[in-house]
């Protein structure tokens, strides 16, 4: 199954940074942020695009009743703001740091240009993470409009085990080893934390799972 939610079989870090390039190295710095710090907001120019070396970073926008909604959360290894790639020239949504050792490698418009055109590798992998982003929010946007939030969170559940999951060798349960917190899984699927752990709660008295605060383990269903 391709995730939908989080898209981590491109690290485009790994792939490129120009700290890598000498053409570039010496006129690049990372960024530092701390937890609630902005990277950019709503209606900001969209003149950079960023790459995440580490930490976690909320990309979300505002309604008009002043209602939060969470877009993504992405971690090491992923790119954000590339909108500005494609022409546009402001921001639609914030990006905001959610940890308190998050490192960002900025990168010029032009700049991006540059490197894109002169490594094909780099240039596909940009080209597969927006589409596979494009995929991710339609996805996201079905489940939030027409399925409840206890079908919302098995679903998840069910990206999660396909993205960081793995079989235990005893059990044959689906254990997940997964980056997000209770806030974090909360926000993504449109629901409160209390009544995320509510659920939680209700699927492991139907021995559905098991959970903590460094795993889930979807438990083996036995006929």
């Amino acid at each position: 199954m391709q995730s939908m939610w989080f898209f981590d079989d491109v690290n485009l870090f790994k792939v490129l940074c120009p700290h890598k390039f000498k053409a570039y190295k010496n006129d690049h710095d990372f960024d530092a942020y701390k937890k609630k710090d902005y990277i950019y907001f709503e209606d900001d120019s969209a003149n950079k695009v960023y790459l995440i070396e580490k930490g976690k970073v909320k990309i979300g926008y505002y309604t008009d009743a002043g209602d939060e909604v969470v877009k993504a959360i992405l971690s090491s290894g992923e790119l954000f703001g590339e909108k500005a790639i494609l022409g546009d020239n402001k921001r639609d949504e914030f990006a905001q740091s959610i940890d308190n050792k998050t490192s960002i490698c900025p990168i010029g418009v032009s700049t991006m240009h540059d490197l894109m055109r002169d490594n094909q590798t780099f240039s596909f992998k940009v080209y597969k993470f927006i589409g596979f982003k494009f995929k991710k929010l339609e996805r996201r946007l079905q489940l939030l409009l027409f399925k409840d939030t206890k079908t919302r969170l098995v679903e998840f559940l069910d990206e999660l085990c396909s993205d960081y999951g793995y079989d235990c060798q005893k059990t044959g349960d689906h254990v997940i080893k997964h980056p997000y917190t209770q806030k974090d899984m909360a926000s993504l699927i449109g629901t409160s934390r209390s009544t995320l752990n509510i659920l939680l709660n209700e699927l492991k008295e139907e021995n559905y799972l098991n959970f903590n605060r460094k795993e889930i383990r979807i438990l083996k269903k036995i006929a």
